[in-house]
């Protein structure tokens, strides 16, 4: 494909055997992980309403097709940044939500002792970085992470998801020229949903496809139904095997939606409930992907109900363990929120 042009993928096209690719037991772990991006942030916003948790939260229920859908082709040893978006990125790389819950409450069994909270996870033992609150603070960070890869001679590649406001930030044109002209291991996920805050992207971004910016920087770009799993994961695919390669960079424009508010104080005057009952009744992620299942006879009926209650077994332990641990002790406030230095290599 050359490089400056923008791959139009279909919503289901070729659906049948992009599937095949994978076994049950991997589509049925796919469908576990939406199911429980969806409940642990319906939880974690649950217990935000009773006051469980202090702070905000930036949810990115309906979007989950394209946290599972990146990361199922990766590693443990593949890297990931996220954003101030982040829980669904967390769990699609591996994270165990009893921890991710005791982050939310502050408790000291969190994965960031409780000094992080919803905005910044990290879990380095399955490659994530961290998600960060900073737009697009994520994306040089990635860069940072496939420039040391490529050094260290490893088949590894890092992905760098941000949101479609970050588009708009120095730091994403920047990133997109260094990981070019170096030809590092990068895999850049935009997810659009619509809007940065209140701004639609009509509004703030001067083209109408962001894929297209790809072109400025001579990488490939995809302009992709975020929504669909198997147009998700197939063009994960290819973008993760064009890094390992050795052939550089590409863009990933996922087109999602996201179904509450930018945060908890947004209270969603800048689009009107008709567009957002039509993305959650039409185009919810979590159930064009059931009917696939089904559809392609890849897992009956009785068995995505059994997931869904073990899922919701695992949400309420979860939610029980982080109830029941321990804050962090108040004389080690300022400990464990800068990681140990490592041993640094001289060179000659």
């Amino acid at each position: 494909m050359p490089l400056q042009q923008v791959k139009e993928t279909g919503s289901r096209s070729g659906e049948a055997e992009i599937l095949s690719r994978y076994t049950t037991a991997q589509l049925r772990d796919v469908l576990r992980k939406m199911l429980l991006i969806r409940r642990f942030e319906e939880s974690a916003e649950d217990a935000y309403m009773r006051g469980h948790i202090h702070g905000t939260m930036h949810l990115s229920i309906g979007q989950e097709a394209s946290a599972v859908g990146m990361c199922l082709p990766l590693t443990s040893s593949d890297y990931i940044t996220s954003t101030h978006r982040g829980h669904g990125h967390c769990i699609a790389k591996g994270a165990d939500p009893k921890r991710m819950f005791a982050e939310f409450f502050g408790k000291e069994t969190g994965y960031c002792r409780g000094r992080g909270g919803s905005m910044h996870i990290a879990d380095t033992g399955q490659g994530n970085l961290g998600a960060n609150g900073i737009v697009g603070g994520g994306l040089p960070i990635a860069v940072g992470a496939a420039l040391s890869i490529k050094r260290r001679g490893s088949n590894d590649v890092a992905m760098c998801f941000f949101g479609d406001g970050a588009n708009n930030e120095g730091a994403f044109h920047e990133s997109l020229n260094f990981a070019s002209i170096w030809k590092l291991p990068v895999i850049f996920v935009c997810e659009n949903n619509k809007y940065g805050m209140s701004m639609s992207v009509e509004r703030s971004t001067a083209v109408a496809d962001i894929a297209k910016r790809a072109a400025a920087y001579t990488m490939p770009g995809y302009s992709i139904d975020g929504n669909t799993f198997a147009a998700v994961v197939s063009t994960a695919e290819e973008a993760i095997s064009r890094a390992r390669a050795g052939e550089g960079p590409s863009l990933v424009v996922c087109n999602t939606y996201r179904w509450r508010g930018h945060s908890k104080s947004d209270r969603n005057r800048y689009r009107t409930r008709e567009e957002i009952d039509e993305w959650s009744t039409q185009r919810c992620p979590i159930a064009r992907f059931e009917a696939a299942l089904l559809q392609h006879e890849l897992l009956p009926a009785e068995d995505i109900e059994q997931l869904r209650q073990s899922v919701e077994e695992e949400i309420q332990a979860g939610l029980e363990f982080a109830k029941n641990s321990p804050m962090p002790d108040v004389n080690e406030l300022t400990r464990y929120v800068y990681a140990d230095q490592p041993a640094m290599e001289v060179r000659s």
